[in-house]
């Protein structure tokens, strides 16, 4: 288990990426009601989704591993990439049902909350392996 949990470093900048790509294309397809934008944004969040679920499996590993030192800030940034996961599984499986309005909703308040959630998780990781003062002189 503690090899997995070394992977969530390399594993969790690709669905980090996937989803901020897909919340970009979303907005374009809302702004512009261009379905190749939309199909850019699904495409992207189904790819995301299966990664991010790798991603929270291997974090929860790393976190888990003897000798790491639970924190508040370790559990913020657990939980919140755990509802980040849940809410781009959400809108990758709303992605794949009929083109209704309501799964359209669904699909883009889950994306959009998710694409949130992961900006501000992954700053929390940045923090947690970083120090809150990385970027000072």
């Amino acid at each position: 288990m503690a090899f997995i949990g070394r992977l969530h470093p390399v594993l969790i900048h690709f669905p980090i990426a996937l989803v901020i790509v897909a919340v970009v294309a979303e907005a374009g397809a809302t702004a512009r009601v261009d379905q190749r934008w939309r199909t850019v944004a699904i495409a992207n969040v189904r790819a995301g989704a299966a990664f991010a679920l790798l991603a929270a499996i291997a974090g929860w590993s790393l976190a888990q591993t003897p000798g790491t030192e639970t924190t508040t800030l370790l559990e913020w940034h657990r939980w919140m990439g755990t509802f980040a996961t849940v809410l781009t599984l959400a809108a990758a499986v709303a992605s794949s049902r009929r083109p209704a309005v309501a799964d359209l909703w669904l699909f883009r308040i889950s994306l959009f909350v998710a694409g949130a959630l992961v900006a501000v998780t992954g700053h929390l990781g940045g923090v947690l392996v970083w120090g809150a003062d990385f970027l000072h002189p």
